[in-house]
């Protein structure tokens, strides 16, 4: 084997090194797109500001002057990217000794793992802190809620009057009631369900709900109308792990989970001197979070 001398050990390795990496991203299956709207960032921080609407036109009699509204600023939510990293050695001894391929390609692909998993891990924190008081939104309360506030006053709710376990009269319920949301003005908003969210523990229970054709557990050739209020169907999220019996429905409301990428992973190498050991690392900047609770119903079950 030709010697490597300490200025150019990291770089020989390098193609090599940056496939594994490449290789170990690809055979990871996302699931956090499935759960967050991601959006580009430039800045350290992102804020997203909530206001009241507007009312609707008035009837203006001929000549009559236009009449004017105004609307007022609501609850700030901001998004402070935080930096995550992680590295890995291979050693000079480990080529010495022809364990570059073996050991030195696992490690790589564990960092890469790593950082495949970090999204995933961020992304079912925010849900998994839905129902706890101790993780709250911009306006003061936690992101599933029966005391949400609006702006002009009043409050509202995007979970059920009693917390209840999925079912298809649960279902049935909160599709009500997310139809029956209003803005601060009074008028219907017309928010509908898209996709019904479950950890693994409820996979088979939801997919029978939301896959058989007429109701569910009966004889009754009664057509089972819930699947078609969720046209993206069923998404088992396996990091939204908190509460075994919690299932979430996700929302066509505006500014809702967004997940900011300040900097996508990268991933770069250098020489350690003192211990002629190449260091590959890699790095992260983003974050994850909400601005507007309407964009999930939810329940931690019965």
């Amino acid at each position: 084997m030709a010697v490597m001398s300490t200025g150019n050990f990291a770089k020989a390795l390098w193609p090599g090194v940056s496939k594994w990496f490449d290789e170990g991203k690809s055979q990871h299956k996302t699931e956090y797109t499935g759960l967050f709207e991601t959006r580009k960032s430039r800045r350290a921080w992102e804020e997203l500001i909530g206001h009241s609407t507007l009312g609707l036109p008035v009837q203006t009699g001929e000549g009559a002057a236009v009449s004017y509204d105004s609307f007022q600023q609501g609850f700030v939510s901001r998004f402070t990217h935080a930096d995550y990293t992680l590295g890995v050695v291979i050693t000079k001894n480990m080529v010495a000794d022809d364990q570059y391929d073996v050991v030195g390609k696992a490690r790589v692909k564990l960092l890469a793992k790593s950082f495949n998993l970090l999204p995933e891990v961020l992304a079912g924190q925010v849900y998994n802190r839905a129902f706890n008081a101790s993780y709250l939104g911009a306006d003061g309360l936690e992101l599933i809620s029966n005391a949400h506030v609006k702006i002009s006053g009043g409050t509202w709710s995007n979970r059920p009057t009693t917390y209840a376990d999925i079912s298809e009269a649960a279902l049935e319920q909160a599709v009500i009631d997310l139809g029956n949301y209003t803005d601060d003005r009074g008028n219907k908003m017309a928010v509908k369900a898209q996709k019904l969210i479950v950890p693994v523990e409820l996979d088979f229970e939801a997919n029978k709900i939301m896959k058989t054709e007429y109701e569910v557990g009966t004889a009754n050739n009664t057509v089972n109308l819930v699947r078609s209020r969720m046209p993206a169907g069923v998404m088992v999220a396996h990091w939204v792990d908190a509460d075994t019996d919690a299932w979430f429905i996700k929302t066509d409301a505006e500014d809702g989970m967004i997940h900011f990428e300040r900097e996508g992973t990268t991933f770069a190498s250098e020489n350690d001197f003192d211990t002629r050991n190449a260091r590959y690392a890699g790095h992260w900047r983003g974050s994850f979070g909400l601005a507007n609770p309407r964009c999930l119903y939810a329940s931690s079950g019965a």
